[in-house]
């Protein structure tokens, strides 16, 4: 075992990529500056050299475009886009050429990449940059789509979607799990794009994403100390390939089942996982299911405001205790000063 922070596995996978594969490429805006994309790519231009880690202009569709050709010719494309707003400028490259190039040539081309793309909370910076927007993509036919929540996560899916998946995959890095650390072993999974078993319960089931994940973890060792309330965790990591059985399983022994996501609950991961409960053993459920998700507008810059937006651990608490006790419980909630120890700000200013 092994404790290392989640920056330090993204840079530790950003180095190994550009070591096992020579003609891996590392690029985005900001990859070369002094933070280095927030310590995740230091140092890498230096090892590797200019040719192959480089900084880009401000211009997300030509760059994504670039990493079609790239990719085309043999060459392994890590493209890396501080915030996931900025994919709204190259949606055209991502929906109508990356995820459909293998399909509209029968095969005959595959067009492997990985697009990394932060997301965040406590940012401070609005509605323009700090959207969670993975349903999005996930909706779409051909990309991949996975929420890393812990560094063990990270070593594990980045190593296999950069030497043996042959498809386009994006991948959301919370920003707030960057000076978090975990645990890791050398343990190799064969197909990490899937959804984890993080924490066994009986009395009710989380399917949590990315920070979420940490979130729930938190809340389900405050409900069981205070009430002795089991909690079953799933991380439901890759959007587009769930473990549908793992999660059926799961509510079906617990009965009970909240969905806590980083970005809204309309037509996102909140709706998509009660449909599919719905779809293959709607009987299971002993209460309807609850959600926990971004307020439905956009993010105001307000910091007092941004604390109503995000969800937290106490969010999770309370719907827990809803979901136990009725939504008119009376029980403890944690105080502002239990949850101060357990986060750490992201401040900025990027």
């Amino acid at each position: 075992m092994q404790i290392i922070t989640y920056k330090e596995a993204l840079a530790k996978s950003m180095r190994t990529a550009l070591r096992k594969n020579p003609r891996s490429i590392v690029y985005g805006l900001g990859v070369t500056d002094w933070t280095g994309i927030f310590g995740t790519t230091l140092g890498l231009e230096k090892e590797f050299g200019s040719k192959r880690v480089f900084d880009t202009p401000l211009s997300e569709e030509s760059m994504t475009g670039f990493a079609v050709g790239a990719s085309l010719n043999g060459i392994y494309p890590i493209h890396v886009h501080i915030r996931v707003d900025f994919l709204m400028l190259a949606m055209n490259q991502i929906v109508n050429s990356i995820a459909k190039y293998s399909y509209m040539y029968g095969g005959l081309f595959k067009m492997p990449m990985l697009i990394r793309v932060i997301i965040g909370r406590s940012w401070g910076q609005g509605a323009q940059h700090s959207q969670s927007l993975q349903s999005l993509f996930a909706h779409i036919p051909g990309l991949t789509v996975f929420m890393p929540s812990s560094a063990q996560t990270v070593l594990n899916t980045y190593e296999y979607v950069i030497n043996r998946y042959k498809s386009p995959v994006i991948s959301l890095e919370h920003r707030l799990l960057y000076d978090y650390s975990f645990k890791v072993d050398k343990s190799v999974s064969k197909n990490p794009l899937t959804s984890y078993l993080v924490k066994k319960g009986s009395d009710l089931t989380i399917v949590a994403t990315s920070a979420m994940v940490t979130d729930a973890i938190n809340a389900a060792k405050f409900v069981k100390e205070k009430e002795g309330i089991s909690v079953e965790i799933i991380d439901l990591h890759c959007i587009t390939h769930p473990n549908k059985e793992l999660i059926l399983k799961s509510v079906k022994k617990t009965g009970r089942l909240i969905v806590a996501d980083t970005g809204w609950a309309s037509f996102g991961v909140c709706a998509e996982i009660p449909r599919l409960i719905s779809a293959y053993n709607p009987g299971i459920l002993k209460k309807p299911v609850l959600e926990i998700s971004m307020a439905p507008s956009p993010c105001p810059t307000s910091k007092i405001l941004e604390n109503y937006f995000y969800p937290d651990m106490g969010t999770v608490v309370d719907k827990i205790y809803q979901l136990v006790f009725g939504k008119g419980h009376k029980k403890e909630l944690p105080s502002a000063n239990y949850k101060k120890r357990l986060y750490k700000e992201f401040k900025g200013p990027f």
